[in-house]
């Protein structure tokens, strides 16, 4: 009998059950591999600033270019005024791919495969770019609403298609995460059930799309939490200067 491929996003409890009203707030399989996702950036780290030295090893070359290539993304899309904020896009980048990646590894969980936490997560940002916005501009943040150069007559409709837009970022953001992290493992689960029910004899050419598209997942993976951290850094952009 075929294991069902939506089975690998059940979430259960671990351990006791806990009760808050009519809210179930035990510890989940989900909660466990969040909670292996910061300790292990979190490990890695710390390992990579134990020993700084003007010539790197292996660890400490691997964080800087983290470092590099994040702060350099910041810069290009949201420029110098948003280097304060470096800790969190360094902190959502690499939360959004170790679970990514950690999602990879047979037998374990993606937990950006549920809509609910890359949800939460683009709501999170959505909200404090907006607040971000409005206590640096005041009310004149609403002009991110009006285009420039927008005839009159047309400035009613620009304006609710604009709020619409800026209103549906959490939906988009967090969709477009959880759609391609979900999508990508049922097929493997479709081929890998194909390798196990064909056999020696018939399941080689389905291994053969198991292990392209192992591959083109991990590229997923990746581009999936930049793209995440770099459309933060385009919201930041746009409350920072109100580029339009």
């Amino acid at each position: 009998m075929a294991t069902n491929p939506m089975n690998q996003f059940e979430v259960y409890s671990i351990g006791p059950k806990i009760q808050l009203g009519n809210f179930d707030i035990s510890f989940t399989n989900a909660s466990l591999f969040m909670v292996l996702t910061v300790s292990l950036i979190s490990i890695f780290f710390i390992l990579a600033t134990q020993k700084k030295s003007l010539v790197p090893n292996k660890i400490q070359l691997i964080a800087e270019m983290i470092y590099e290539f994040v702060s350099k993304m910041i810069s290009d899309t949201a420029g110098k005024d948003a280097r304060p904020y470096f800790p969190f896009i360094l902190s959502l980048f690499l939360f959004v791919l170790v679970c990514n990646m950690i999602g990879m590894i047979p037998y374990s969980f993606t937990v950006t495969s549920h809509i609910i936490v890359t949800f939460a997560m683009a709501l999170f940002v959505f909200v404090g770019v907006t607040i971000i916005g409005f206590a640096k501009h005041g009310v004149s943040y609403l002009k991110l609403f009006v285009p420039s150069g927008v005839p009159t007559v047309l400035l009613p409709l620009i304006v609710v298609i604009e709020i619409i837009s800026y209103l549906s970022r959490p939906i988009s953001l967090s969709v477009r995460l959880f759609a391609n992290m979900m999508a990508g493992h049922t097929m493997l689960k479709v081929f890998g059930g194909f390798v196990v029910s064909l056999g020696i004899l018939g399941g080689w050419l389905p291994l053969g799309f198991s292990i392209a598209l192992t591959g083109l997942e991990i590229l997923v993976a990746f581009l999936q939490a930049y793209v995440f951290a770099i459309l933060t850094c385009i919201y930041l952009n746009d409350a920072l200067h109100l580029h339009h």
